[in-house]
């Protein structure tokens, strides 16, 4: 009898936890070729097929196929965090950094306490910042806006090796009570985020922190890993979470200082500036945001 897709992926995952990745693609082929005909139906199990032989792919080496899977599961399974993972470190080793950054970005807006997005991002913004100077993002591709449903906000188990593309969790809709567990959760794991800034444990906090936007995206716990960010010297994270809070709340003075914070470290004066010129049309006389623009325009 002929082996079904989901038995040819089992097959597939076991070769490359062996780290036979050449078979583990062939397998992973064979069961995307049997799910063919049943199209959008399978999109998902497809997307995840996809995504376990770009794994392969970037393994050994191809990267270009392994760019080409994961566009491939992602138009079939939008915001699939492996696969935005996978194709911005084939993009990496291609040297095409403009396009990493935008998936590492995107990836971290599909989870905040991804490390290894967060990372890339960083990775990135040094590597584009020393080829293209100060104005480098100007020349970014665009990054899309991760909708809230797609948005990793419960933690959930690994589905094991190389990456069954589990789809992110999303805030339980129509379950009033567990969602207001969720949220009293979120608020509980912020202030306990707080103590540890006040003890000077920024670390630790941001951890916190990520536990807290899992499931309650609100815009001071933002404003607060931002804060971490400034003092761990992690200025592109600082950066990211400020936009997603000025996202929540377009005039928050909190993000808008702290981001033109980051952006100067960053030695992108012309956003910094305006920034703190953005703050001072709803705080004209905020003291700090005068003190920052006067060192802005010595820069």
């Amino acid at each position: 009898m002929a082996a079904s897709p989901s038995a040819l992926r089992r097959a597939g995952n076991e070769e490359f936890r062996r780290g036979q990745y050449g078979p583990a693609a062939a397998l992973y082929t064979r069961a995307l070729a049997l799910l063919e005909p049943a199209g959008e139906a399978a999109a998902e199990e497809r997307s995840v097929l996809l995504a376990n032989r770009a794994a392969c792919h970037l393994k050994d080496g191809a990267c270009r196929l392994c760019v080409e899977d994961c566009s491939g599961a992602l138009a079939l399974a939008p915001f699939g965090l492996k696969p935005l993972l996978r194709r911005a470190a084939a993009y990496e080793a291609l040297e095409r950094y403009g396009l990493a950054y935008a998936d590492y970005r995107t990836a971290a807006q599909v989870d905040g306490s991804a490390r290894a997005a967060h990372d890339g991002v960083g990775r990135m913004a040094k590597a584009l910042l020393e080829r293209d100077g100060v104005n480098w993002r100007q020349n970014l591709p665009p990054i899309p806006t991760v909708p809230v449903s797609a948005q990793k906000r419960w933690s959930v188990p690994s589905a094991g090796a190389p990456g069954a593309n589990t789809p992110p969790a999303t805030a339980l809709q129509g379950e009033p009570d567990q969602t207001a567990a969720g949220t009293e959760r979120a608020r509980t794991l912020k202030e306990e985020g707080n103590e540890l800034v006040k003890k000077g444990n920024h670390k630790k906090a941001v951890e916190k922190y990520s536990e807290s936007l899992k499931l309650n995206q609100e815009c001071a716990t933002y404003t607060n890993r931002a804060l971490c960010y400034l003092a761990l010297k992690q200025y592109e994270d600082a950066v990211q979470d400020c936009t997603e809070a000025l996202r929540l709340d377009p005039k928050n003075v909190k993000a808008l200082y702290r981001r033109a914070q980051a952006l100067k470290e960053l030695k992108d004066y012309k956003s910094s500036i305006a920034d703190i010129k953005s703050l001072l049309k709803t705080e004209p006389k905020n003291t700090a945001a005068l003190r920052l623009l006067q060192e802005l325009n010595r820069a």
